[in-house]
């Protein structure tokens, strides 16, 4: 009799924590560690492509990031921007969708042009999606929601007894995406550092010791064996999982 092998998740969102931590323990820059930091990227989404994951979501700069000293701020922001121009076109042609989440009123005109121009040239594609969460914060996200779902109300869109947690979840700016299976967080913290707090309701966590720029395609699947050994009932019993959309 056949095992049916165990399950994968859709949506895998991570925390990419330890650049900096990396770098200081090979006596480098931090700049440095943040490189390696995009190297293991590239890893992941080989490792997201071998095993069909559907979407990768990576929280690269958060809104509270900006309180870090201002050379750390513009060598992340360069190095966002020279990911940008190196690596999308080659992401556009393997077929991955590539989206932004966050606030764009803090960023740069080059920041955002460059954003844009990677959102409109992968549009179409249809493999797999890239969400890269630039300026993001759960709390802002949820309030920014409900800002848009209350003026809809007030224009008489959308009547206010008839507004419930699908219908707020369209409002996120993750907007019609399946919310997380497995959030993996590297560089050994159990926390969730403000990241897409109300999509996380019944994500399951994966924390590592390992520090992103160590986080290869190996140290990726262990996460994903990981996540295929638990048990998801979403509140509920073991029979009723099935009729439960994650």
């Amino acid at each position: 009799m056949s095992t049916a092998p165990p399950p994968k998740p859709k949506h895998v969102a991570i925390i990419m924590d330890g650049n900096n931590r990396w770098a200081k323990r090979r006596k480098l820059s931090s700049s440095a560690g943040h490189k390696a930091g995009v190297e293991a990227v590239r890893g992941v989404l080989d490792a997201c492509k071998l095993h069909q994951i559907e979407v990768l979501t990576l929280f690269a700069f958060s809104s509270e990031n900006w309180r870090r000293p201002r050379p750390e701020v513009r060598a992340l922001m360069a190095l966002f921007m020279r990911y940008l121009r190196n690596e999308v076109q080659e992401l556009h042609e393997d077929g991955v969708q590539i989206r932004f989440i966050g606030r764009r009123d803090r960023l740069s005109a080059r920041v955002l042009q460059l954003m844009e121009r990677s959102e409109a040239l992968t549009a179409d594609n249809r493999r797999s999606i890239l969400v890269i969460a630039v300026d993001y914060g759960g709390r802002w996200d949820i309030a920014q929601a409900s800002v848009r779902l209350a003026a809809d109300i007030q224009a008489g869109h959308v009547d206010a007894n008839c507004v419930d947690e699908v219908m707020m979840s369209e409002y996120l700016v993750t907007g019609q995406l399946p919310e997380p299976d497995l959030c993996i967080r590297t560089g050994g913290d159990a926390r969730v550092s403000n990241f897409m707090l109300w999509q996380f309701a019944y994500t399951e966590f994966y924390f590592t010791d390992t520090l992103w720029p160590d986080f290869d395609r190996t140290a990726f699947e262990h996460a994903l064996m990981d996540f295929g050994s638990r048990d998801r009932r979403f509140g509920g019993r073991n029979e009723e999982v099935a009729n439960v959309k994650g």
